[in-house]
C-alpha cells in the first residue's frame, strides 16, 4: 500500500524488452534499505525489485501492466514519480493507494491560476463514475483532490511545491497519466450496484 506522497523523483536510465519488459531505474533512495522483493510505485504503478545497485533498481513489467498503464511510453531518461511503500507508523499524508491502476487518463487543458496550475483530465467512461468533487484521484502515483467533474472531464490543481518535488511540473496537454481510482468509491459503487439487485 502506498499513500500517494511522492518521495522521490527517478530516472528511467535502461529499458529492455524480454520476455516482460525490464527497467533500470536510478534513484535517490539508500537502495542497502531496499529488499529484494520489495514493492515500489513508479508512476503510481506498483512494481517488484528484482535486481539493487548503488543507486539503482531493476523491475520486470508484465505485457498486462504496459497495456493498462503509461509505462509502454517510458523512454531512457525519463523522469517518474517514486514512492516506497508505506510501513506500519508512517504518516497516511495523501490517501491509500495501492499501486494497480485502473487505466489511462489524458490531459486535455492545462491553465495557470496564480502560482498554481490546473489540469483537465479526460478519463475512459467506465472509471469517470468514480470520481467526484472533493473526492481523491492517484494521477501518476500522486494523490489528488478533485476540484470539478463535468462528464468523463474533471479537474485537479497542482501548486508549485507539488511541481517542484514530483514529475508535474514536466507535463503537457495531450499527455497520458496512470490513473487509479479511490479504493473507497470503487466499494461505494459495489455497494449500489448490490442493492439494486
Amino acid at each position: 500500500m502506498f499513500t500517494g506522497i511522492i518521495s522521490d523523483i527517478g530516472i528511467i536510465r535502461e529499458l529492455e524488452q524480454r520476455g516482460d519488459l525490464r527497467a533500470r531505474i536510478e534513484t535517490a533512495y539508500d537502495t542497502s534499505t531496499i529488499d529484494m522483493g520489495a514493492s515500489i510505485a513508479s508512476d503510481g504503478v506498483c512494481l517488484t525489485v528484482i535486481a539493487l545497485g548503488d543507486s539503482w533498481y531493476d523491475v520486470e513489467i508484465s505485457a498486462e501492466t504496459v497495456s493498462k498503464t503509461n509505462l509502454a511510453a517510458w523512454v531512457e531518461g525519463k523522469r517518474v514519480n517514486l514512492e516506497r511503500a508505506l510501513k506500519v507508523g508512517d504518516e497516511l499524508g495523501g490517501h491509500i493507494v495501492s499501486g494497480h491502476v485502473d487505466g489511462v487518463a489524458e490531459i486535455v487543458k492545462m491553465t495557470d491560476e496564480g502560482d498554481s496550475t490546473r489540469i483537465t483530465f479526460r478519463a475512459p467512461k467506465e472509471l469517470a463514475k468514480f470520481i467526484a468533487e472533493k473526492g481523491s484521484v492517484t494521477l501518476n502515483g500522486t494523490s489528488l483532490t478533485v476540484n470539478e467533474v463535468n462528464g468523463c472531464d474533471f479537474g485537479i490543481n497542482v501548486i508549485p511545491h507539488t511541481q517542484q518535488v514530483t514529475t508535474w511540473g514536466d507535463v503537457k496537454t495531450g499527455d497520458q497519466v496512470n490513473l487509479e481510482i479511490d479504493t473507497l468509491a470503487r466499494y461505494v459503487a459495489r455497494l449500489n450496484e448490490m442493492t439494486s439487485f
